[in-house]
């Protein structure tokens, strides 16, 4: 297999001005569609360098180097920020569609992680349903990005860990039950032996319950759920013999009605495992790059993410959503019949 040399296509337009011998006016040819004066670097170029840069994470200065070494197209830095700044207005409208479907979704998860924009400290924060992926860039870590980003829409299930600016915004919400195994071993290495170990055990059967939701049927479901807030309301009138365990079942009382939802509630995961995978591309781009210059180039990438991870729900690779955003299209797919 053997890729062949890539050689630029240009194309040069030649405008010829001249002017009327009888009323003395002058006048000048009209270019061919999609050939009007403005930017010399077509779409093809324009889908590599957001490609490039916002997926793989590569620099305006490296990516110069490679677009002039590997596509013979010598572009310079300033040229490469023009073209993220001229995309900004597809992908806006993209997210401005991404937006509109997540607010009519019945389960939606989040979380965030930290970004850096102008050296301050800014969070990223990621919702994602069946059907869309949006994420958002802003300088707060409080509820309000959350209400600012859904409006007047409340979802029936939130997923979320327990953290507390994710509280309060679905009608009932199924807590990250990883997050909780992650705190159930943090009390067994504190030397719990009392309610953590147990607790793990809980959640563990929870999860793989789960997991094996669509094998079962509904009265089984049922019928599993009811053991495990059996379970649980048991295992929470047992007091600990260590202060980590007994600290984990203080804050285990207190949110034990939002741990399995996920049994009996087909959509529902049972863990906030799709958020964090979201958010894994973002913290390798914030690691490379060390963050973002201005506050606009933290919202394009935030939106060409937001456009890329919905096109993979419908099957489209990077390079593929990116191009429909840019002529025009919409990376929400109808359903097939």
């Amino acid at each position: 297999m053997e890729i062949p040399p890539v050689r630029p296509d240009v194309t040069r337009v030649h405008q010829y001005q001249g002017e009327c011998p009888c009323c003395g006016e002058r006048f000048a040819a009209t270019p061919p569609d999609g050939l009007k004066p403005g930017s010399p670097f077509g779409r093809s170029v324009e889908e590599k360098v957001i490609y490039l840069h916002t997926i793989h994470a590569i620099s305006y200065q490296r990516l110069s180097a490679l677009m002039l070494d590997m596509f013979g197209v010598s572009i310079s830095e300033g040229a490469i920020a023009n073209i993220l700044s001229r995309a900004k207005e597809q992908v806006d409208a993209a997210v401005a569609d991404i937006t509109a479907e997540l607010r009519q979704a019945g389960v939606i998860g989040c979380d965030e992680t930290g970004a850096r924009v102008a050296g301050r400290k800014y969070w990223q924060w990621v919702f994602g349903c069946a059907t869309a992926v949006l994420h958002k860039v802003a300088p707060s870590r409080g509820k309000a990005v959350v209400r600012e980003v859904l409006g007047e829409h409340v979802p029936a299930v939130w997923v979320s860990d327990r953290f507390a600016a994710q509280t309060g915004h679905g009608e009932s919400r199924q807590l990250c039950l990883a997050h909780l195994l992650r705190d159930a071993q943090y009390a067994i290495d504190a030397g719990d032996t009392v309610f953590a170990p147990p607790l793990k055990d809980l959640l563990l059967r929870a999860i793989d319950i789960a997991r094996r939701r669509e094998e079962l049927q509904d009265n089984t479901l049922y019928q599993y759920r009811c053991r495990l807030d059996r379970d649980l309301d048991d295992l929470v009138t047992r007091p600990s013999d260590s202060r980590a365990g007994e600290k984990l079942r203080g804050q285990i009382r207190r949110v034990r009605s939002e741990l399995f939802l996920c049994i009996n509630n087909p959509g529902v995961p049972a863990t906030n495992n799709a958020s964090e995978r979201y958010l894994r591309p973002a913290v390798i781009f914030r690691k490379v790059t060390l963050g973002f210059n201005a506050e606009w180039g933290a919202a394009f990438y935030a939106g060409v993410r937001s456009v890329v991870d919905t096109g993979r729900l419908y099957g489209l690779s990077p390079l593929a959503a990116i191009r429909r955003v840019l002529t025009g299209h919409t990376v929400i797919l109808p359903a097939a019949a």
